[in-house]
Formats: C-alpha cells, structure tokens, sequence
C-alpha cells in the first residue's frame, strides 16, 4: 500500500515537488518514515518505480511461439494499453520523467525502457526490412506506440473531449483494444496486411 501510495504521489505532484514531508503526509506516515526505511527520497522513488513497472511487465504475456511478427508487434501494444488502464499513475509518472534529463529516467531506460523494447525489436526489425512497416528511427517508433497513451489516463481532458464520466472496465479494455489497434493498422503498410 505505501509503494501505491507513493505511486500516486509521485504521478500527482512529480518526483521535485514531493518533499519528504509532503510524501509522508499522503502516505500517512511520520516524516521520518522514507529516510528511515529506505535511506532517501531517491531510493524510495525506485522502489515505488521497481515495484510499479515490475508488476506490469510481469503481466505482459509474451506472443505465442511461431507468431509471425506482425502478430508479435499487435499483441505487445494491445498488452501494453491494457495494462496501463490499470495503471493510470504509473503512464503520468513515466510521461513526467520522460520530459527530463535525470538519473531517474537513466534508471527507468536501462532497467525498463531497454529491455522491453528489446522484446520486439527484431519483430519491428523484420516487419521494416519487408517493407510491412516504414523504416524509421527507434524513437520515432517508440513514441508512435507509447504517446496515445496518454488518451488512457489523462481523463480530465478526456472527458473535455466527449469521454462518458464512468467507464467499466470492459469499457476500457475494448477503448485500448481499439486504440491498440488503430496504433498498429497505421504503422503497418496496406499491401501485406493482415486482420485479426
């Protein structure tokens, strides 16, 4: 509950503006409780990340042996977007970090960024060389996949834009599932397209 906690916090009001005394008030702790348990704001921020993305990339199902690599590509994204309805603050956290030069995204890159998209490199890799997807630069790619995100979490524009006030969760799935989608129909080439 505390990492949740600090999760929250931490996506809410960023990693600067979260004083030791402002983290412990919305942990409901003393103000001493993160020096002491885990020796500094920084340490505790990496348990908080540590136990936030471990989660979810332990969710991500790997696609099926033999799955061909437009399947490969399609299910990392759908997986993606779901696990982040889940986790809207954990999508906030990474979308602040993104936006500054630190450790903290030096950490998140080598730890998380990196080997995920390690995961689906040669798919994309392959899918470029066959000319089923344009070739372009890795940050392109990844900012391709990973900005619509930002339509799953940032409900208060969201629903400035028409979102209902209330979703169920099958709601939100069938939401990422169709975003997840339009993601990957764009990406891919027409000519050798295939629909599932």
């Amino acid at each position: 509950m505390i990492l949740l906690r600090g999760l929250e916090a931490f996506a809410e009001v960023g990693y600067d503006r979260a004083s030791a005394r402002e983290l412990a008030r919305r942990l409901g702790v003393s103000h001493t409780f993160i020096n002491d348990r885990y020796g500094s704001k920084a340490a505790f921020w990496r348990a908080v990340v540590d136990a936030a993305l471990g989660a979810q990339l332990a969710r991500m199902e790997p696609a099926a042996p033999g799955s061909d690599d437009e399947e490969v590509v399609r299910q990392f994204v759908m997986e993606f977007y779901r696990n982040n309805i889940g986790e809207p603050h954990l999508a906030l956290l990474m979308l602040d970090e993104g936006a500054r030069d630190t450790e903290r995204l030096d950490y998140l890159c080598r730890r998380y960024v990196e080997p995920t998209l390690t995961r689906i490199a040669p798919s994309i890799e392959r899918l470029m060389a066959s000319g089923r997807m344009p070739r372009v630069a890795m940050d392109v790619l990844f900012f391709a996949i990973i900005a619509p995100v930002s339509g799953l979490v940032q409900e208060p524009l969201a629903r400035r834009l028409g979102r209902a006030e209330r979703m169920s969760r099958t709601e939100r799935l069938a939401m990422a599932e169709t975003l997840a989608g339009l993601v990957v129909d764009g990406l891919l080439t027409r000519g050798d397209r295939k629909h599932g």
